[in-house]
């Protein structure tokens, strides 16, 4: 035997790839056996490492050498019978008057050996047994003791062995009796790269990229036998004719072009497969499914449930839950949900990891790739794997996992019929929707209504999934609602489904059916013995009749009357509404609002009631700019009564959050909290609510116009489902004027203004503190040149905001009629909204009030004094990271410089002092915290500041900063570097308030002073 067959093959090719050394070990130890003295050659290797084909080669060669043989497949059918495999290897070697004994098994072996001395006297002999490890334990003693004696006779044994890491414990091998003097082993390993590819290659030619070719060396993992198989489906499945691409692409059949090898045949290639179900005819998914029957039951049930319950799920409903982390927690849960020796599962693990079928990534132990944990999980049937996830489920409770690692595993099957899976889905879902996922806790309780629960239960998992629905606009939630009105039984729990139904049905614009449906809880005063139920009733009334201009006025009305035919049926949760209306309605002053409050909150209430108290009394303190107060009201109502979505005063004390967030300017929180809850700017449709405002204009105020406008085109009534007759919907209108007059669309926005300021009113709102469309209004008036419309506005404004008296309206409205009226009336005006706002907690109103008078006092020729105020606007806008004021601070200081007044809206020369000075900072190699620290901003400063001057400069990110400011003109770099911090070396005083000197501009010059002195 030699390294080349009778045929003339180099070895190498086709099935025996890299097997030469094999084969080179054979043929030597043949070389040897022909002399006279032979072995036992033991060929090892994992299933589908090509045994079978190599002993056939062997075989093969022993012919072509002169030597007899003989051969035998050993298999499990046979394993039972003894000396099975060696009977039928040897049956044709008997005389015809020999029987082997089937009785005494030593005499039938003697008899064996004798068959086997016979066989080699005429030629040497060559036992050629495939799968020595199915042979039945006679057969494996005869061999072993064969190889003990074969030194002195001219007969080479080779067998081979299957040889792999299974969960059931091993066979000891065959040579593990055996002197390594007696036995000569070679173990089969998987190809190389190297080899693999270049079958790749061979068998697909030109159409193979290279991401077909990782494809197949990660799905196969160099096994041959998968290898094979997978090109085979491969070669069918995704092969064109090149006639029919030729034909196709309009070229002649025998187009150059549209060879199997040429690039343009393989441009139009399609994307590796990733599931079997784009194999065919299926010879990959049969070798695993075969790979997994040789390695046995245990191997096979923990390699599906690797690839299934530990893996990800395929399912496009399920939500993507999270699962354990680590290696440990991968072997615990197989060893656990299939009962296995946890050390045999680490072991398999490994050994799959070294052969390249599995892979560790983070930790984690997962198939090499999606298409082979297919192929794994192939032909396994639908109700074992639901019996597999139900198994996981009650394991990972039991070990006290997450809630939502359970989940994901009960999401996977059917009914359980325990107790705690629903537990377990509902704090899933609790989970999910905290974490703004409210598809997968929506998913979660829809899983959790299959499952049989009592009455009580069941109305409950309605009602949290009814909530979700509503609130993702999955569904109307309204039937769900229904049903657990239904099943409720306990006058409180009817009460409270009432008020759940009633809020969805009212935020369907059915507010008048909502109002009606909790009215009837108390017709013929059903609920008069229960005083707090009926008191519910009474305030959810109120609440939902926000909702409808007309059911408002209709509800209230009743309430006043009601307050002052009997006033002690009023408690404080009731009176506290009661001064909410008087103060939308503009008759309270914020001081006396507050007192009233106070003392309500300071009384006596019942439990049930305070969130009504709370809310309310948070709402009014936001309106007088009592915002830490607010934001303590809040808290107490969200955490310490742990309201359902859909309590009244839940989604209230949500507003009155962001209201807060709003007043104080918090723009990176309103944004991040619409990011959790609505998924961000994307564009898609969104529903028109007070978070949606308030993000609107804190992308106008950050300088993210473009996003606004996109944000409020998204808004569609029709798709939200979201009537426009709610107050939310006027809190949309103002926020789109504001979008609509940053764009310099005036007119537009003045539409909105007034549209919004129509609704309010007809709903008896009318102090600016809930919207200030007056002012809002008046200002786009002025800009349309029509003073005289804007003036009665602003002065209505003034009158309502005096009323009120809190610094934040009053300047407002002063800054605003100050701006609309004449001469020295105006430049007086405008000076009180900065004395009113100068120390408060409205530093945007602060930031307006310095723009205007800023410019009443350009206009009135004292730029010493405009610069002063303008200065110091750039300060508060810059500290509260609005791009918005800081441009018309700066454009204002431009306007009142002689040197300064072109304006550039794109390019270097369009960047404001402040963008300049943090772009060179960056482009130096700065990070955002090292500015913010050099300068002294807010790093929310910083990032405003750099999103505008990409945009200015058309550039994406801070790595093109550099080449972008190389066209900047000196004299314009001298004007704004930024210098040292320490004492300003200008001993020249200023006036107003002192600036720190990285905001000044250079000190005016002798002739503008002498101009202002004129």
């Amino acid at each position: 035997m030699t390294s080349t067959g009778s045929t003339g093959r180099q070895l190498g090719d086709g099935p025996l790839c890299e097997r030469e050394d094999a084969l080179r070990l054979v043929a030597a130890e043949a070389r040897r056996a022909r002399s006279g003295s032979g072995r036992l050659v033991l060929l090892r290797g994992a299933t589908g490492t090509g045994r079978s084909a190599l002993l056939e080669a062997v075989a093969a060669d022993g012919t072509a050498q002169g030597m007899r043989v003989l051969r035998a497949r050993c298999s499990t059918e046979r394993s039972g019978t003894e000396y099975g495999a060696l009977r039928h290897l040897l049956v044709g070697e008997q005389r015809a008057d020999t029987t082997l004994n089937p009785v005494n098994g030593t005499a039938v072996a003697d008899q064996l050996w004798q068959l086997v001395r016979s066989a080699a006297a005429g030629m040497p002999l060559l036992l050629a047994i495939d799968d020595v490890h199915l042979a039945d334990p006679a057969s494996r003693r005869f061999l072993t003791e064969a190889a003990r004696q074969l030194d002195t006779l001219p007969v080479l044994i080779v067998v081979t062995e299957r040889g792999q890491y299974d969960i059931a414990a091993p066979v000891p091998g065959l040579a593990h009796t055996l002197s390594p003097t007696l036995v000569r082993g070679h173990v089969l390993g998987p190809l190389s790269r190297a080899a693999a590819e270049a079958m790749v290659h061979g068998r697909l030619g030109g159409r193979a990229t290279d991401a077909w070719v990782d494809g197949c060396l990660h799905a196969s993992a160099g096994n041959p036998l998968l290898l094979r198989a997978l090109l085979d489906d491969l070669d069918v499945a995704f092969t064109t004719p090149p006639a029919d691409r030729a034909i196709a692409a309009g070229l002649p059949q025998d187009s150059p072009d549209f060879t199997q090898d040429s690039p343009d045949f393989a441009q139009d290639w399609p994307a590796f497969p990733q599931t079997c179900a784009d194999l065919y005819p299926g010879a990959f998914a049969a070798a695993v499914t075969w790979w997994l029957e040789s390695a046995g039951p245990e191997t096979a049930a923990v390699a599906r449930r690797l690839a299934d319950v530990v893996g990800p799920a395929t399912d496009a409903a399920a939500p993507q839950l999270p699962l354990p982390e680590g290696m440990s927690d991968d072997v615990d849960l197989v060893a656990g949900v299939t009962g296995t020796d946890p050390s045999r599962v680490a072991g398999w693990m490994t050994a799959m990891l070294r052969l390249g079928l599995l892979r560790e990534t983070r930790g984690r132990v997962r198939f090499a790739h999606p298409l082979l944990r297919d192929a794994v999980l192939d032909g396994w049937q639908r109700a074992d794997r639901q019996a597999a996830h139900r198994d996981a489920a009650a394991y990972r409770q039991r070990r006290g996992d997450p809630t939502e690692a359970v989940a994901a595993h009960l999401l996977r099957t059917h009914a359980v019929g325990a107790v705690w899976a629903v537990d377990v889905l509902r704090d899933a879902a609790a989970t999910a929707a905290r974490a703004g996922r409210t598809t997968d806790a929506v998913t979660l309780l829809r899983r959790a209504l299959e499952e049989p629960v009592p009455r009580v239960r069941r109305a409950e998992v309605l009602t949290e999934l009814a909530s979700l629905e509503l609130a993702s606009l999955r569904g109307t939630g309204i039937p769900r609602l229904a049903e657990a009105l239904r099943l409720r039984e306990e006058p409180r729990e009817r009460v409270q489904a009432t008020v759940a139904l009633g809020l969805a049905m009212a935020r369907r614009g059915e507010a008048q059916a909502a109002v009606a449906l909790l009215q009837d809880l108390d017709a013929g005063g059903s609920l008069t013995d229960q005083p707090a139920l009926a008191r519910t009733v009474r305030l959810a009334s109120a609440l939902l009749s926000d909702h409808d201009r007309e059911v408002r006025r209709e509800v209230y009305d009743e309430l006043h009357e009601s307050a002052d035919r009997d006033p002690a049926l009023f408690g404080p949760a009731e009176q506290a509404l009661l001064v909410r209306h008087e103060t939308t309605a503009g008759l309270l002053s914020a001081d006396e609002a507050m007192r009233r409050l106070r003392a309500l909150l300071s009384a006596d209430e019942d439990p049930l009631l305070m969130p009504y108290l709370l809310g309310t009394a948070a709402a009014v303190a936001q309106w007088a700019d009592a915002l830490d107060d607010a934001d303590r009201l809040v808290r107490q109502g969200l955490s310490t009564h742990r309201l359902p979505p859909l309590h009244p005063m839940h989604q209230a004390l949500l507003n009155t959050r962001w209201d807060v967030m709003a007043a104080r300017g918090d723009h990176a929180r309103l944004l991040a909290e619409f990011e959790r809850r609505e998924g961000g700017t994307s564009g898609r449709a969104v529903r028109p609510g007070n978070l949606l405002a308030h993000v609107v204009i804190a992308l106008v105020e950050t300088g993210r116009l473009d996003e606004a406008a996109r944000l409020t085109a998204s808004v569609d009534v029709q798709i939200s489902h979201v009537p426009d007759d709610t107050w939310e919907f006027n809190r949309f209108l103002y926020a789109r004027g504001v979008v609509r007059a940053a764009s310099g669309e005036f007119q537009e926005a003045v539409d909105d203004f007034l549209e919004c300021g129509r609704r309010q009113t007809s709903r008896e709102v009318v102090s600016p503190v809930v919207t200030p469309w007056r002012s809002a209004a008046a200002e786009c008036l002025l800009a349309l040149g029509s003073p005289q419309s804007a003036l009665p506005l602003a002065e209505e404004e003034f009158r309502l905001a005096s009323v009120w008296g809190t610094p934040r309206v009053l300047g407002r409205a002063l800054r605003v009629l100050g701006a609309v009226s004449n001469g020295r009336r105006g430049l007086e005006l405008t000076a009180r909204a900065v004395e009113t706002l100068r120390g408060g907690d409205a530093d945007a109103e602060l930031a307006a009030a310095l723009i205007a008078q800023g410019r009443r006092l350009t206009a009135a020729g004292q730029r010493l004094q405009a610069r002063a105020l303008l200065r110091e606007a750039t300060a508060v806008a810059e500290r509260l990271g609005s791009a918005r004021l800081l441009d018309q601070a700066e454009q204002a200081l431009r306007t009142g410089s002689p040197r300064l007044r072109v304006t550039h809206h794109s390019g270097v020369d369009a960047l404001t002092e402040s963008e300049l000075r943090i772009a060179r900072l960056a482009a130096d190699g700065r990070t955002n915290a090292e500015i913010s620290a050099l300068l002294h901003l807010a790093r929310r400063t910083v990032e405003t500041h750099l999103t505008s001057t990409y945009r200015k400069l058309a550039i994406r990110g801070r790595n093109e900063l550099p080449s972008a400011l190389d066209s900047t003109p000196p004299s314009r770099l001298s004007l704004r570097a930024v210098r040292p911090s320490g004492p300003d070396p200008d001993p020249r005083p200023t006036a107003g308030p002192q600036i720190p000197y990285q905001l000044r501009r250079e000190a005016p010059t002798p002739q503008e002073i002498h101009g202002e002195a004129q």
